[in-house]
């Protein structure tokens, strides 16, 4: 406001345009406003982005037992949900020129069409878009303060090889496909409900690193043999049943040939074996 001429008791007062606020104050305005709607300050080295504590229910497969001995355990795949909704989690990231969604593009705090997003950040209120996305579900949402930082694109997520190939060396080539995500969890909990596991003996892990660039955990006891290891991995990968493969130590790279022995014998106790197609 601006007081313009006159006399002592006469004058006008004129209100000039609103000031655009300063990208650091918009960010300090957003924070605030979170804050009086009951955002919390959480501590960065406490959670890392992209985390979230809410604990994940298990959806694999298992094992019914049989009602006798001579019943046969059957299989059951684990149910899928068949609702839509999905909990989401997103990181928003206010950087000094504009905003990011997880690993997005900027987003530019004059562009008018991202007023309604900021308002709703101000309220303490979950923007629609985040809630569309979640079609339902809750939205976790995280703010990042990097308003003395300029935007930096990220680096593209190298994103594996997931079609199909080819071995050669063979009369017949095999081919080896990729499954889907939810189809490999379910083989593999279906492999290990198969590995019978004596809690009154010693248990040990055994971290397997397979051919296809995957990685298996799964407990033994000192008495199962190297070719329990074989067998369970073929369950895992059945795509692998029909591939010669060996089984080798690290470091000193060493040959499992003797698939009689036991964890123990071959001192493979907590050990990592690498699978390597012959």
């Amino acid at each position: 406001r601006f007081y313009a001429g006159g006399s002592e008791r006469s004058g006008q007062q004129i209100v000039g345009p609103p000031r655009k606020k300063s990208p650091n104050e918009l960010v300090e305005d957003l924070f605030k406003g979170a804050k009086e709607h009951g955002a919390v300050a959480v501590d960065r080295t406490a959670k890392s982005g992209g985390e979230t504590s809410k604990p994940k229910p298990f959806a694999g497969g298992g094992y019914r037992l049989g009602a006798t001995p001579e019943e046969e355990s059957a299989y059951v795949a684990g149910e899928r949900r068949q609702n839509s909704a999905q909990d989401v989690h997103v990181v928003l990231k206010l950087w000094k020129s504009g905003f990011s969604l997880d690993s997005g593009e900027l987003r530019s705090y004059q562009d008018p069409s991202n007023a309604q997003f900021l308002d709703d950040i101000r309220r303490g209120e979950v923007p629609a878009e985040l809630r569309r996305l979640a079609r339902g579900g809750q939205v976790n949402l995280d703010m990042e303060d990097h308003r003395d930082e300029e935007y930096v694109k990220p680096k593209s997520v190298f994103k594996a090889f997931t079609g199909e190939g080819q071995k050669l060396g063979s009369t017949v080539p095999q081919v080896m496909g990729t499954s889907s995500p939810a189809q490999q969890a379910e083989n593999e909990a279906k492999a290990s409900s198969a590995i019978a596991i004596d809690e009154s003996e010693p248990i040990t892990n055994i971290q397997i690193r397979l051919a296809d660039g995957g990685r298996l955990v799964q407990k033994f006891n000192h008495s199962h043999r190297i070719r329990d290891i074989r067998l369970f991995i073929v369950d895992a990968r059945p795509a692998m049943a029909a591939t010669s493969f060996v089984l080798m130590t690290t470091f000193p790279n060493k040959e499992l040939t003797d698939e009689n022995q036991t964890l123990k014998e071959a001192n493979l106790l907590n050990a990592v074996i690498v699978q390597r197609l012959t």
